[in-house]
């Protein structure tokens, strides 16, 4: 498997499709809900008002994609006749993921402009609009797909935000970064990581710091919280999580969980399982 795809296996990204069809309404997104949003306009005009004030006037087919929770409201007439397709994003290891970190609040792709997705939309559109058994079940997955799809792209334009995605996109700190993927219970020092990077230490420690936004200590921290979230969402018990992720005891996972989070497992657990 190659590094981006454990990468997004780890992180639990799943999609959940809401609205296919007309839309002439408006609604209201909280930013404090534990997913992000797709909304994917066929035809017509829409208007996107942001939290900060802005507002996204879109009368063009367009991909409008939120990775992680951020305030807004989605505004249609019903002169504009407007199509839409709307999709959530949960995270099953929670937000603090390299997907959500790597991207701004929010992306507005014309589709005209994406040409790279034009097979994946075009079998979206269809499946959205048809009546065909497992229609949402497929509707979910090509939206999972568009995600992918545009990442690629994003990084073969190298225009992610610093994060973790942004690192894959050099080949040396993507050595280092893979090292911490595969084996986040053992604990890689500055140097260990370098000689992989083939790289000194100093320059290593500085770009992996101008690409991903943190030390590589720091990101290794928060690689391990990530995978704790998703094995007790799962069901594991902390005891066992704790040697997975590289804590020599449930108690040492607890305090770094803590630190990162504000919360205890049991207490971010009990958060986590509310429905959305």
């Amino acid at each position: 498997m190659d590094l981006t795809s454990a990468l997004l296996a780890q992180t639990g990204m799943r999609a959940s499709t809401f609205h296919s069809g007309s839309y002439c309404s408006v609604t209201a997104f909280d930013d404090d809900a534990a997913h992000g949003h797709l909304h994917l306009l066929r035809q017509g005009r829409l208007t996107i008002a942001l939290g900060d004030g802005g507002q996204l006037r879109l009368e063009q087919p367009t991909l409008v994609f939120f990775p992680g929770p951020c305030a807004h409201s989605v505004i249609a007439r019903r002169q504009d006749k407007a199509e839409l397709v709307c999709a959530r994003l949960h995270y099953t290891g929670g937000l603090g993921n390299p997907l959500k970190a790597a991207l701004p609040p929010y992306l507005a792709v014309p589709l005209a402009q994406a040409p790279m997705l034009a097979d994946i939309l075009d079998w979206l559109f269809r499946e959205a609009a048809g009546d065909a058994y497992g229609r949402l079940a497929a509707t979910d997955r090509l939206f999972e797909l568009l995600v992918i799809q545009l990442l690629r792209h994003l990084l073969r334009q190298a225009t992610l935000l610093p994060g973790g995605l942004a690192g894959l996109a050099d080949a040396r700190i993507a050595r280092a970064l893979d090292a911490i993927h595969r084996q986040p219970e053992q604990t890689c020092s500055v140097p260990e990581l370098a000689r992989l990077a083939a790289m000194s230490r100093a320059s290593f420690a500085a770009r992996f710091k101008q690409l991903v936004g943190q030390t590589p200590a720091d990101y290794l921290t928060g690689w391990r919280i990530t995978l704790a979230q998703k094995r007790l969402r799962e069901g594991a018990p902390i005891s066992a999580v704790a040697a997975q992720v590289g804590y020599e005891s449930p108690s040492a996972l607890a305090r770094a969980f803590r630190r990162r989070t504000g919360l205890s497992p049991r207490d971010w657990l009990a958060r986590a399982d509310v429905p959305d």
